[in-house]
């Protein structure tokens, strides 16, 4: 596969989960809304080649709550790929899986070497999803000197 190849189907693949992450997005935020949760925070680590969501938390004004375990119908794209199929997930899997899939959208390669950290703020009354994202980098710098 020639580098153009490559880049147009990269194109195509980000064009298909930016469609599906808004149409997650809106599916998302009416179940959060039904079951009566106002803000969810998500946070995420990752470095070495693998990265996760560490922890999920659903509020309701500031009352901890529990997401249900309602099921969904989410668009999902498999890497390389830009058609969209239909998957079922859980309330709390839905929310774990649009994170990934915004962070694949806006940084792709997150987990990798270094890595990079940070929260998602999902703001139900507003439908907004704000991601905090701190990328990690090691620095090195090089001399060489012959006298």
């Amino acid at each position: 596969m020639s580098d153009m190849e490559f880049f147009a189907l990269y194109a195509k693949h980000q064009g298909a989960l930016r469609e599906a992450n808004a149409i997650n997005k809106t599916t998302l935020f009416d179940a959060l809304a039904e079951a009566g949760i106002t803000r969810v925070l998500a946070d995420f680590d990752g470095e070495g080649d693998s990265g996760q969501i560490d922890n999920i938390a659903a509020y309701c004004g500031d009352a901890v709550r529990e997401i249900p375990n309602a099921t969904l119908s989410l668009q999902q794209v498999s890497w390389g790929s830009d058609k969209r199929d239909t998957r079922r997930a859980t309330l709390p899997e839905s929310v774990e899986q649009l994170c990934y899939d915004y962070l694949e959208q806006e940084h792709g390669g997150w987990e990798n070497n270094d890595g990079a950290f940070g929260e998602f703020t999902f703001e139900v009354a507003e439908k907004r999803v704000e991601l905090a994202f701190n990328a990690r980098y090691s620095d090195s710098v090089h001399s060489s000197h012959s006298f």
